[in-house]
């Protein structure tokens, strides 16, 4: 079962009671998602143009937060999100990310977001594009390549499997060189398997309550 639940900065999440695992830190949803894919993510790259892949769309927080950065910063982006399990239609009306940005138009984003077509590229404002590909990291296929990997599954702990290296090498083929992953986990044998799949591992100061979080660039196999 998956209900919705709030978090410390008043915004959204959701909690999966079979993996006792929530969408989002429990210290806020919005202030963990801008620290550790934005700040730590898209604001390293100085393209105008930017290729996104996602691991793990979750609820759309990343994506409406990419969504409204590129607007602001007239930055192109063009974003593929993974996400084999979607979350139940009826919960996201309770969702309340839109209305806590300020732009009049998030809630339609939102609900374009979720939407949209599969594996069809879905064009949801002047400089923000979306491809939602309900497959699993390690069958996904592209001949895009890739800036920058935001790595939102769910922890280590909750599915072990979506952490292990042959995900991430199987991620890499898809990566530009120098190319960056970022993602809230800092775990010992997640960080050594980036490693194995040549990553050069960075440890960065996390969002609140959190102590670390991992951005790596990808240095070729």
């Amino acid at each position: 079962m998956i209900k919705h639940i709030s978090t410390g900065d008043g915004s959204s999440s959701l909690f999966v009671e079979e993996l006792n695992e929530t969408y989002h830190s429990i210290h806020g949803a919005i202030q963990e998602s801008e620290h550790v894919f934005l700040k730590e993510g898209l604001d390293q790259l100085e393209s105008d143009s930017i290729s996104v892949l996602e691991v793990g769309m979750g609820t759309g927080l990343n994506v409406l937060l990419s969504c409204k950065y590129a607007l602001q910063r007239k930055k192109t982006i063009n974003f593929t999100t993974l996400e084999p399990f979607p979350i139940p239609e009826g919960l996201i009306p309770e969702i309340n990310f839109p209305e806590l940005m300020d732009d009049s138009s998030a809630r339609t984003w939102f609900n374009q977001i979720h939407a949209s077509q599969e594996e069809s590229l879905t064009r949801i404002n002047d400089y923000f594009s979306l491809n939602k590909v309900l497959k699993k990291a390690e069958e996904f296929q592209s001949e895009q390549k890739f800036d920058i990997i935001f790595y939102d599954a769910f922890g280590p702990h909750a599915q072990p499997e979506l952490w292990e290296a042959s995900v991430f090498k199987h991620l890499s083929k898809f990566m530009n060189l120098g190319g960056i992953l970022v993602t809230y986990c800092a775990q010992g044998q997640f960080k050594r398997n980036l490693r194995e799949a040549g990553f050069e591992v960075t440890r960065l100061p996390g969002p609140p309550g959190k102590r670390e979080m991992t951005r790596a660039y990808f240095k070729g196999a």
